[in-house]
Formats: structure tokens, C-alpha cells, sequence
């Protein structure tokens, strides 16, 4: 099931027309190339940066990824504890305010993954080189410096620029297998003496903070992604990604450093973009998902009793779990960025259960992580804010648009590209689980190739979580359709 080459060249042409057609721009200005061609590493250590070089610092991510954006290493600490410190690119030291590269990287917001290719939000020489902290060079990185008490607290946190040196770089496949005992360490693991012992001190703090937001009423939900497949340069499938232990060690680092970062900035009078979403609107779904499995949800929302639910559901019915967690991931909704001004009152995260939190992990492929760093160094320093308060709400505005376009456009894409794949499967029947219901249409996913399409026959009284069987009646490429019909 491959696309050959000349439809491969279709597809990136549908990507190209596709991402043009929701204002996104597919390539780099001339003066963001001159940018990025003429931009040199950084210089050394400066009095307010710290040389931390001889830590054992790691990256783990994608195996094919190349923009590195974190780093992480974990020390033990008295009374069972575990200081974790977490390295973020210093992205702001060469992409600066204003620059043509900033600009475009401001315009686009963030870097669009599809199965025609990756569309990077800064040009490759930065984000895959200067800026990535890249194994065996020094880089430049804000340092969230966090303990996390045997309980799963944070005792004590703290923000600094340091220099660091990325020891090995890991792919979270080859490391959850380690760590679940499935197989030996990956060799350039095992090349590093004590990596091993500090990753698993890692993975210990990061099961603390999980467990501590579960209590806190955070969903355990089962997210999957529909990653391409390439075989010899050609795709060949869309398959769905499931997360694995790795994956959910750098996940629950993150979360922690993000709400260290909002914190940082409260505490600093610094207005700030935040990651928000809020108590969904289609609660009343999500009661009668329970209610069809013999459980019974409160009348209001409660995010508590919502992720007991879905623990009972993961350990009755593991295999029908990823289609729950989806439908329910459909009916939370998407969140967003909102401007958050001290003192007032924030609106938090629903799916994690927190009132401070923001994006700031991510600077080479997320523009509001660019401009919490820059906030982040602003406040280090005593300076003023680079961003008033109505240029972070519009800013908020902006990339909370143009990610709900940038999803559009992966899913078109990955539609197009399961078009392709599926153009000689017309007429085969397949498993599917609504994903979408409303006046526009019924829209059906189905799970090899993890493809979604509408449901243009026998949707009448179909909703969101429902298990059909269903079969593909036609596809178009070119506007990335999937038309099934109800069997």
C-alpha cells in the first residue's frame, strides 16, 4: 500500500495549496534565509550564565526529529526527592524580536507536521542546527530548576540561563523499551556512564508529578497521533501513535516546567499568553458515553470523576480504550491561549486539572514558547516586559487561530494522503468510531490507514463515541475527501 513517487510530488503540491489556501506561508522569505544563512553559535559564558556542560544531560524525541528543543537530567536529593532540571533552547538569542525570521515564525506560529513533509515555523539552519540542542555541542538554554518532593510536589523551583551539552540524543521508542525492562539500553544510553541511573531517576520524578495531578483531578486519557510511514522515501502508511512510558516521562517534565515558567512570571508582575481550556461544553456526551457503560457521571463537570471513570474503562476494556479517550478528547475540545494579568482570574486547564500554565517548552516550533522565553529572560534581568498587554491578547488570538488552522491543514493533508492510499480499497468495509456530529456533517475514523472521513449515508441519529461499521464509497486527493457510507 505505497503512494509512488509521482503521486508523493501530487501530495506535497495538495500541501503547498492547502497550507497557501488557510494563510500559512509554505516558504521563507529571502530575508529570513539571509537570517538564518549569515547567523553564527552564540558567544561564550557571560556572568548571568551558568556553565552546567559536565551534567549528564539528555534529549529524548522522535527518532527522525532534528529541531531538539529540551534537554533533562535528575539528581537525588535528601528525604527522597529528586531535583530535576530541564533545559529549553535559547531560541530569542538568534531569532530576536522583530527579525524577518521572527516575523515569519510570528506569522505562521508554529511548525505544521503533515505527511507531505514538515513545514518548520523557523528556517532549518536555525531550528535544526544553531538553535537545537544537538548531540555533542554546546548551546546556549533557560534552565527550569524544579524538586519534586516524594509525594509529587514541587518543594522548591527556580529559573536561570545556563550553557549546556547534550550528551546523547534518545528516541523514545528504543528508551520506553529499557525502561519497561523490554530490552537492553540503547547504545548511546549505555555509551554515556550513569545516564542510565539519572534517566531512571528522571522517569521516578516523573511518575511523582503524574500521580500528584491525577489526584488533582487530571485526565488519563489515551491520546494517538496519525504519524506517516515512509518506506525507501515513499508513503506507505498512516499509522496511529500511541504513547509509551518515554513519552509520558518528557510529557509530565514539561507540564512541570510549564507551571514553574507561569509561576516564574506571576510572581515577576509579568502579563502572560497561558494554555487554557475549559470545562466542555458537551458534558451532557460525556455523561451518556458513562451512562451507556454502566457508569454514571455528576450532572456538572468534574474533571475528578471524569479520569476515575476513564481509569475504570482503561483497566475493564483496554482495547476499546483508545476509541473512548478519543470521543472524550473530541467532546473536552480544543484549548487555547489567553492573556493572563496578575491578579486576575485565570482560567485554567480542564484536561490537567491546573490553574497556572503556560506554553514555554517548545521555542523552535512554537511561537507563543518564543515569547514566554523572551518574557522569561526579560524577567530574569529585572527588565521591562518586551510585549504590552494588548500586543500578548493579540498575540493569544493569533496563535490560537492559526493552530486550529494548522490542525486543519494536518488533517487535510493527512486526508489527502489517505486518499491516495485508499484509492484502490473502494468499496471495502471497515471499523469506524464517530468522531464528529453535528449540523455540518458526521464524521467517522477508521484505524489503519488512521484516516477520518464523513459519513454521507446513514448518519441519522449517529453521535460522538458511537461504533459503526462502515464502507469507503469514494475518495478525491485533490480536496481530501473520504466519503463512507453505514453498513
Amino acid at each position: 500500500m505505497n503512494i509512488d513517487p509521482a503521486r508523493q510530488d501530487e501530495l506535497r503540491e495538495i500541501a503547498a495549496r492547502v497550507l497557501r489556501e488557510y494563510g500559512f506561508l509554505p516558504e521563507f522569505s529571502p530575508q529570513a534565509k539571509r537570517q538564518a544563512a549569515e547567523a553564527t553559535a552564540p558567544g561564550g559564558a557571560t556572568p548571568d550564565v551558568r556553565d552546567l556542560r559536565k551534567l549528564l544531560w539528555c534529549s529524548i524525541d522522535n527518532d527522525d526529529s532534528r529541531d531538539l528543543d529540551q534537554l533533562s537530567v535528575a539528581e537525588p536529593v535528601s528525604g527522597g526527592a529528586v531535583r530535576v532540571l530541564v533545559a529549553i533552547a535559547d531560541v530569542d538569542c538568534l531569532v530576536t524580536l522583530g527579525s524577518p525570521a521572527d516575523d515569519h515564525a510570528a506569522h505562521n506560529t508554529t511548525s505544521i507536521y503533515t505527511a507531505a513533509g514538515i513545514y518548520p515555523m523557523l528556517p532549518e539552519r536555525l531550528s535544526t542546527h544553531l538553535t537545537s540542542l544537538n548531540e555533542n555541542e554546546e548551546r546556549l538554554a533557560v534552565v527550569v530548576d524544579m524538586t519534586v518532593s516524594e509525594e509529587g510536589s514541587l518543594a522548591r523551583s527556580g529559573l536561570y540561563r545556563a550553557r549546556v551539552f547534550n550528551h546523547a540524543k534518545l528516541a523514545y521508542g528504543s528508551v520506553a523499551a529499557w525502561l519497561e525492562g523490554q530490552s537492553a539500553p540503547p547504545p548511546r544510553l549505555a555509551a554515556v556512564p550513569g545516564l542510565d541511573a539519572q534517566l531512571r531517576l528522571q522517569d521516578q520524578a516523573a511518575q511523582l508529578l503524574r500521580q500528584r495531578r491525577y489526584e488533582r483531578g487530571a485526565l488519563s486519557l489515551e491520546t494517538r497521533q496519525p504519524r506517516a510511514v515512509f518506506s525507501n522515501g515513499v508513503l506507505s502508511d498512516l499509522r496511529d501513535e500511541q504513547k509509551n512510558r518515554a513519552q509520558e516521562l518528557i510529557e509530565d517534565l514539561m507540564i512541570a516546567a510549564n507551571q514553574v515558567s507561569a509561576r516564574y512570571l506571576t510572581e515577576k508582575g509579568f502579563a502572560s499568553v497561558r494554555r487554557a481550556l475549559a470545562a466542555p461544553a458537551r458534558w451532557d456526551r460525556i455523561v451518556a458515553l458513562a451512562a451507556q457503560r454502566g457508569e454514571r457521571l455528576p450532572a456538572a463537570p468534574d474533571s475528578a470523576a471524569l479520569d476515575a471513570f476513564l481509569r475504570r474503562q482503561r483497566a475493564a476494556d483496554p482495547n476499546g480504550f483508545g476509541e473512548l479517550s478519543l470521543s472524550v478528547v473530541k467532546l473536552i475540545g480544543a484549548g487555547e491561549y489567553v492573556l493572563e494579568v496578575p491578579g486576575d482570574s485565570a482560567v485554567g486547564h480542564f484536561g490537567l486539572a491546573a490553574q497556572d500554565y503556560t506554553h514555554s517548552t517548545a521555542p523552535n516550533r512554537r511561537f507563543v514558547d518564543l515569547v514566554t522565553q523572551r518574557l522569561l529572560k526579560a524577567a530574569l534581568t529585572g527588565a521591562s516586559s518586551p510585549y504590552s498587554e494588548e500586543q500578548l491578547r493579540a498575540l493569544a488570538a493569533h496563535c490560537s487561530e492559526q493552530e486550529k488552522d494548522a490542525s486543519k491543514v494536518e488533517r487535510q493533508i493527512n486526508k489527502s494522503a489517505a486518499a491516495l492510499l485508499l484509492a484502490s480499497r473502494i468499496g471495502e468495509r471497515f471499523d469506524a468510531v464517530v468522531t464528529g456530529a453535528s449540523a455540518k456533517g458526521t464524521w467517522v475514523r477508521i484505524g489503519r490507514p488512521a484516516a477520518e472521513g464523513k459519513l454521507v449515508r446513514g448518519f441519522e441519529g449517529l453521535d460522538v463515541g458511537d461504533r459503526v461499521r462502515v464502507r469507503l464509497m469514494d475518495v478525491d486527493a485533490a480536496r481530501g475527501f473520504l466519503d463512507f457510507a453505514l453498513q
